[in-house]
């Protein structure tokens, strides 16, 4: 194979021991085998400000990333938790679509190039049919913004049941017929929420911007499901039958491994065991040589 064509295979930030410049952390991601690093921008204070970063903030961060080798490649934007766009508070509405114009921005002057979306319509209030109207409506906007900017905004499939499914965003891709707008599947959330994953994966054809590989626990009657912390091999995810529909459909974008090691006495060594533990199952699935 090429090696140009290889996947690349990244890592979520927050999987990376914290606290680092983003130079040292993207060495450590890099020294841990990976080819880029998925950036959180979630609902505290301090993350959420790095769309509010200076022209000199954003040059130093694409001089972290020039000068480790690695770069960063996409947002997990979950900020819109804190301030969803389907909210029934015309402030919290406002602050959503701040939020949104900003990190586009950040993007596109960063070279990030895509931004993963919540699909919560709202996440502290309840979901309505008005709150889920302003949900798509807000991202239509949105779409039009990133198309303007040349950022790929990603739904991603979630660990709730608005968007627990690809079946589930293909209406709004319908109705928003935005090349834009992609979606960012997580095999964990497919796979707990009881979906036929290749299935799923085969309506998505030509509309996947990223992967996200995570385990997880299968929804039950008597179980919520658990959709993070679940160690790779102990959950419910068929990974090797999930890459196999990756590669039957043609699919030849990136991965990223999601997880957490806040809880890990040595996170980098959890992050190298996860990644060789993916790579195998990616070769079994024949989406990696």
């Amino acid at each position: 194979m090429d090696e140009r064509l290889r996947p690349m295979l990244g890592i979520y930030e927050k999987a990376l021991p914290p606290g680092l410049a983003w130079a040292r952390l993207l060495a450590v991601a890099r020294d841990a085998g990976y080819d880029y690093v998925e950036m959180s921008i979630d609902e505290s204070d301090a993350r959420l400000a790095r769309v509010e970063w200076s022209a000199r903030e954003k040059s130093d961060f694409r001089h972290a990333m020039a000068e480790s080798g690695l770069p960063v490649r996409s947002i997990c934007l979950s900020g819109h938790r804190r301030f969803p766009l389907g909210s029934a508070d015309q402030e919290i509405r406002r602050r959503a679509r701040d939020l949104m114009v900003r990190a586009i921005d950040l993007a596109a002057e960063t070279g990030i190039r895509t931004i993963q979306l919540a699909g919560y319509d709202v996440f502290y209030e309840p979901s309505t049919a008005d709150s889920r109207q302003r949900f798509e409506e807000g991202l239509a906007w949105a779409c039009s913004l990133a198309a303007n900017a040349q950022v790929t905004l990603a739904m991603e499939i979630m660990d709730t049941p608005l968007m627990g499914s690809i079946s589930k965003w293909l209406p709004y891709a319908e109705r928003i017929k935005s090349p834009w707008f992609q979606v960012y599947p997580d095999l964990g959330n497919l796979s707990a929420w009881g979906n036929n994953v290749p299935v799923e994966l085969a309506l998505a054809q030509g509309r996947i911007a990223a992967v996200h590989v995570k385990d997880s626990l299968a929804v039950r009657d008597d179980f919520p499901g658990q959709f993070r912390d679940v160690p790779f091999g102990s959950g419910c995810v068929d990974f090797v039958a999930a890459f196999r529909a990756l590669a039957a459909i043609g699919y030849q974008g990136c991965f990223l491994v999601e997880m957490w090691t806040d809880k890990a006495p040595d996170p980098v060594a959890e992050v190298r065991k996860a990644r060789e533990w993916v790579e195998a199952r990616m070769r079994e699935g024949g989406v990696l040589a």
